[in-house]
């Protein structure tokens, strides 16, 4: 792809503010001005902290709705309905709300991350064969007994499969809170340096946005590989 990438560039003799060559975006990341490692920081813990968050609410709420099926008949299409408003158009209002900086941010991220992981949970606790459960409770162990032995190690697979979603869409989410509202990270430096159709810069921080995806995407796979035992 990056041969691809630079014959394209050289062959069709493309302007560099249209699309830069290898080189040219490589020579960007060694700019000084741009202070990549501030913005990889704070746009890093945005997506993990979203992440973070989402995981942990969306694992809560799922244990919760299979613990009780009127909350769950209460809260679910409360929560489906929310999950239908499109994130952008709540952008305006979480800077009102809680002006710029990371959390508002790392808020959006955990916002659109979060429903995939709840669905996935929530279906994933209820396919504990009843007849096991039922022998659980027989033997008197507790709702939490029965979740750490019984449902949680047989939901992981649908945990995780939630979770490579949302790892996903964290990192979307990030990004497009830094384009509604923010005074750094990487979705910021992008609109900054459009402005003066600093392509080499705007390649870079596409790059280095999509490393911290796979990153995410990647612990998540290890993590899936060290506690689901497969077939």
């Amino acid at each position: 792809l990056v041969l691809a990438w630079y014959l394209f560039v050289k062959l069709g003799d493309v302007p560099r503010f249209v699309m830069p060559s290898p080189a040219d975006t490589l020579a960007a990341l060694f700019q000084p001005n741009y202070d990549w490692w501030s913005n990889i920081l704070v746009t890093g813990t945005e997506i993990f902290g979203g992440y973070a968050l989402a995981l942990v609410v969306g694992v809560t709420l799922a244990l919760l709705f299979t613990w009780s099926k009127t909350l769950e008949a209460l809260a679910l299409p409360l929560l489906v309905t929310l999950n239908m408003i499109p994130k952008v158009a709540l952008g305006p209002l979480i800077i009102v709300w809680f002006k710029y900086g990371v959390f508002p941010n790392t808020l959006m991220a955990f916002s659109i991350a979060v429903f995939p992981i709840l669905l996935t949970t929530a279906k994933g606790l209820r396919e504990i064969e009843p007849d096991l459960l039922d022998l659980v409770r027989t033997l008197r162990g507790s709702r939490w007994q029965i979740f750490t032995k019984i449902q949680l190690p047989g939901a992981l697979p649908y945990i995780f499969a939630g979770m490579k979603v949302a790892a996903i869409l964290a990192v979307a989410g990030a990004i497009v809170g830094e384009f509604l509202g923010s005074d750094r990270g990487l979705g910021y430096l992008m609109l900054q340096v459009q402005v003066t159709l600093d392509t080499p810069a705007m390649f870079m921080a596409v790059l280095l946005i999509t490393l911290l995806g796979m990153l995410l995407y990647g612990l998540v796979l290890g993590l899936e590989k060290l506690l689901v035992v497969k077939d």
